[in-house]
């Protein structure tokens, strides 16, 4: 007899949240999986940080994130949610096609605003549509920001 199909678990990554402080916003740098089993380490972050600061832009740079299921879109939405009853906007950057079809296929892109890149999503102003660019680094500080 012969097996047809053998099941081949993907390897899952490990996940983290990077805090990036910058002059004109804050930057949460995701890697790795955003699903039902981490999703909650965004919301731990998040919640850390955004009660420390008001006001400045907050983005989301999903250049490394490997994988997003419902629960991480969940998570972001609900992130999004937050920062709209304060008046503030959740931007995304260098979002990858898998999560950009999710996002397209679940009517979420008209809702999130999607920049290229970071420097992008922290120098467009206050209309969710204004992508002006802007090229900065991390305010008063070299390092790479703070892991969670």
């Amino acid at each position: 007899m012969e097996v047809v199909g053998k099941a081949e678990w993907r390897q899952r990554t490990v996940f983290s949240v990077d805090v990036r402080p910058y002059e004109r916003g804050v930057v949460f740098a995701l890697r790795g999986e955003l699903d039902f089993d981490s999703v909650v380490q965004l919301h731990e972050a998040t919640e850390r940080e955004l009660s420390r600061m008001e006001g400045p832009p907050v983005v989301v740079d999903c250049a490394r994130l490997a994988f997003c299921d419902s629960s991480g879109i969940g998570g972001l939405l609900r992130l999004s949610q937050r920062l709209s009853a304060q008046d503030r906007v959740l931007r995304l950057a260098a979002v990858p096609a898998s999560v950009a079809r999710l996002l397209a296929l679940t009517g979420l892109d008209r809702l999130f605003t999607v920049h290229a890149d970071v420097h992008e999503a922290l120098g467009a102003g206050t209309d969710r549509h204004d992508t002006v660019a802007a090229a900065e680094g991390p305010a008063g500080s070299t390092d790479e920001g703070r892991r969670t």
